[in-house]
């Protein structure tokens, strides 16, 4: 369906140039008509009008609470779609942005990590500059194509916190470009279209996200005024963030409804053009518990840099980690006398280490990660068991 989506919307759009070239007429003009005949604005709402499809898409609950959700969802898809491409879109100026944070959400985001986004493009180059502080981790990601298109987000180039050369003080610059350049690169090609930071907390009350900045080397010092093909292309990128990435992750949570309340491996290829983190093995999955279940996952980490674990809405939004315990990771773990973990998700508090709320769900989905495992560790899939209530550890917890 997403497939065949966007060969229509494709399809419409290459009908429409060819009758502006057989009309004699330019791109520039089909812009400036769109914006003066208010036919921009009318076809950005409609394309969020049918993005409201992905509600009702095979296998989406209809209970009030998940409907309420989903078009909370969209609308906080929406007002990212806006700030990304709209106000914060033109990559000859581009902005650092938190484009996923507490109050929007996409994709099973890591309650774990402070995400920044910027619009760039291969036509440029740019400079990073920032300080590391003390967040556990960071790693830069240039990606190229768009969200929710066919093509997906590809992986480009990548630049790890650990390889990073930084001053005494943690200070450091990174070059964006085509060409490897000065000591700290990180690669863009023709198609390059956004670069990503992710950080990632091991305890987030204790440690320092890093301060960050980025400008274009080869662009202009000041930007023109706004033009109808940019506020045109912006509202069109936009809405196909929200009908793109909507549809996209639906499908998704259908899937995983193939294997309910187990966590397998996740196909490394849909991850990486949904925009994942290379360095880590996911485990996507579905989850439904009646009232009177709990699900219990147990495993004993391999050895690697951290892990996670999280519960998400059936849209693939965290759950609210601001107010709830929905996530849980290496460091907050508390692990039997063996090194194994048992993780306990159920509707109310069962008095037991390692508990995660379902904030009143019935369903949705969950993640389980691993972070860059070491030489020669071998990824593990984590044991589920619906029981009924909460079971008691089967052995002592070391606290």
């Amino acid at each position: 369906m997403k497939r065949l989506l966007f060969t229509f919307l494709k399809f419409l759009s290459f009908l429409q140039r060819q009758r502006w070239k057989l009309l004699g007429r330019k791109s520039r003009d089909l812009h400036h008509e769109q914006i003066l005949s208010g036919k921009a604005w009318a076809e950005f709402c409609d394309q969020l009008k049918a993005a409201g499809a992905s509600l009702m898409y095979p296998g989406a609950p209809l209970d009030l609470l998940s409907q309420a959700e989903g078009i909370r969802y969209l609308s906080r898809l929406t007002r990212g779609g806006l700030e990304a491409f709209v106000e914060y879109g033109d990559p000859e100026f581009p902005v650092f942005r938190r484009t996923v944070h507490e109050t929007i959400k996409i994709g099973a985001d890591n309650p774990d990590n402070v995400y920044l986004n910027a619009q760039i493009s291969g036509k440029h180059e740019y400079r990073i500059t920032g300080r590391r502080n003390t967040i556990h981790y960071i790693g830069f990601f240039t990606q190229n194509g768009q969200y929710g298109t066919t093509g997906g987000l590809a992986p480009c180039g990548v630049l790890e916190g650990s390889s990073l050369h930084m001053d005494d003080n943690g200070i450091f610059e990174i070059i964006l470009s085509k060409t490897p350049r000065g000591k700290n690169w990180l690669k863009m090609e023709d198609d390059t279209s956004l670069v990503i930071v992710r950080q990632t907390y091991y305890d987030r009350w204790s440690e320092t996200p890093a301060e960050l900045s980025i400008i274009n080397l080869t662009g202009q010092q000041s930007p023109d005024p706004l033009t109808s093909q940019k506020i045109a292309e912006g509202l069109n990128s936009a809405a196909l963030l929200v009908g793109g990435a909507s549809l996209l992750f639906a499908k998704w949570a259908r899937d995983f409804q193939k294997h309910t309340n187990q966590l397998p491996l996740f196909d490394e290829k849909r991850s990486n053009a949904a925009g994942g983190d290379a360095g880590i093995t996911y485990y996507h999955s579905h989850w439904r518990l009646a009232p009177d279940e709990a699900l219990v996952i147990e495993v004993t980490p391999p050895e690697c840099e951290s892990w996670n674990f999280q519960l998400n809405n059936y849209w693939m939004e965290s759950l609210d980690y601001r107010y709830f315990r929905i996530c849980i990771n290496k460091h907050s773990a508390v692990y039997r006398t063996d090194g194994s973990v048992q993780v306990v998700v159920s509707h109310s508090d069962p008095g037991m280490p390692n508990w995660i709320d379902t904030c009143g769900h019935l369903e949705g989905t969950m993640c389980w990660r691993w972070y860059r495992l070491a030489k020669g560790a071998k990824a593990v899939e984590p044991e589920c068991s619906v029981v009924k209530n909460a079971p008691h550890p089967l052995s002592p917890p070391l606290h």
